[in-house]
């Protein structure tokens, strides 16, 4: 059975809503990656329930693009965590300013 269109907005804004308090509210940088990642699958299952609304697969292409959206930035997060490591050990957002030349 397919969930009707208000439940999977409902659900999307949830998660949406989710993921910004956790991005906004916390210093740590994986934990604010995570909350980034929660966004991003808020939005694809948003677009997932459109394009079955709509009877139409764009909206599955477009997830597919955002799913490589958050693989490249969890990679670029993870190369940031890593140069970080380097200097300081931790994971606090503020640490970052150091790593300019």
């Amino acid at each position: 059975m397919i969930a009707p269109m208000d439940v999977v907005l409902k659900l999307s804004a949830l998660l949406f809503g989710i993921g910004a308090f956790g991005f906004l509210a916390r210093r740590n940088i994986i934990l604010m990656f995570i909350s980034v990642e929660i966004m991003l699958t808020a939005i694809n299952i948003s677009l997932a329930g459109f394009s079955q609304h709509h009877g139409n697969l764009r909206g599955q292409v477009l997830a597919l693009f955002v799913i490589a959206i958050a693989a490249a930035e969890a990679g670029i997060g993870l190369g940031l965590l890593i140069a970080k490591n380097r200097i300081k050990s931790g994971a606090d957002v503020s640490d970052l300013t150091k790593l300019k030349w």
